[in-house]
């Protein structure tokens, strides 16, 4: 198609149907984009991945089933160790702030 106006019904139906395929691709990647909980949870996985290994190669093998334990429960339940991260980094910058004063 050229973007000329559709000369039969056929012409139509296939401008349609492949308007149709592009919108659908396009909302996807949109929705896949604006899916900001699924990006940051792959990201943390990600992550912990990465530091697991890091962990088992430079560790003796108990400490290295700790740490994957310690990554399995910050996969099944991000928020809290989220908070707990985020209370830690405020108590920090106030005892900081406190004795630059």
């Amino acid at each position: 198609m050229s973007g000329d106006f559709p000369k039969n019904a056929e012409e139509a139906r296939l401008d349609r149907d492949t308007t149709r395929e592009e919108l659908t691709e396009t909302l996807e990647a949109l929705g896949q984009k604006l899916d900001v909980k699924t990006r940051v949870s792959e990201s943390v996985d990600e992550k912990l991945d990465q530091a697991t290994a890091k962990v088992a190669d430079v560790t003796n093998e108990p400490t290295a089933v700790k740490f994957r334990q310690g990554a399995d429960a910050v996969r099944a339940h991000p928020l809290p160790v989220f908070a707990g991260v985020l209370g830690l980094v405020i108590v920090i910058r106030l005892i900081l702030r406190r004795r630059n004063s």
